[in-house]
């Protein structure tokens, strides 16, 4: 069973949503600014990296989950996506591809274009995770959402 938390460049939002679903990152609070910066691949996918899948790591109820970057290409990699694992024989029940771009705060995107796209980590990065910060109670959210619809399906299995 596979998890897919997808956004634009796969290297804040999508982060942020799998360490929180994974426990790198606290769901009850809002972690303060380093604790961001502890966090696997946060801040750090490249662009040929993006459309990739990358492991973060296994949940409680044993989904392996994955953060995705696809830029502009959104319908295009997640019909490739849903195409390619149906013929590697897993099922439209065996993975969940979930839309981690929450309602962004414009420094996140800003910091993000910086950092990632021009290269220049700082400021951007100090940006970004200012920006998720405050938003970070919807990124918590979704991740309980997504949590409460992986048990109800293995409940149903």
């Amino acid at each position: 069973m596979k998890l897919f938390y997808c956004c634009y460049g796969g290297a804040h939002t999508s982060v942020t949503c799998a360490s929180i679903h994974l426990g790198y990152l606290p769901k009850d609070r809002v972690p303060e600014a380093r604790e961001f910066l502890s966090v696997p691949f946060y801040d750090k996918m490249e662009n040929k990296e993006l459309g990739t899948p990358v492991f973060m790591g296994k949940d409680e109820l044993g989904w392996d989950v994955y953060i995705m970057g696809m830029k502009n290409a959104k319908q295009l990699v997640i019909t490739s996506m849903k195409s390619y694992l149906n013929a590697c024989g897993l099922d439209q029940k065996s993975f969940v591809l979930v839309n981690a771009l929450v309602e962004l705060h414009p420094v996140t995107s800003i910091g993000g274009m910086l950092s990632r796209r021009l290269g220049l980590v700082f400021p951007g990065r100090p940006m970004t995770v200012w920006g998720i910060r405050k938003t970070y109670p919807k990124f918590a959210a979704l991740v309980e959402q997504v949590k409460e619809n992986l048990a109800a399906r293995q409940e149903l299995s």
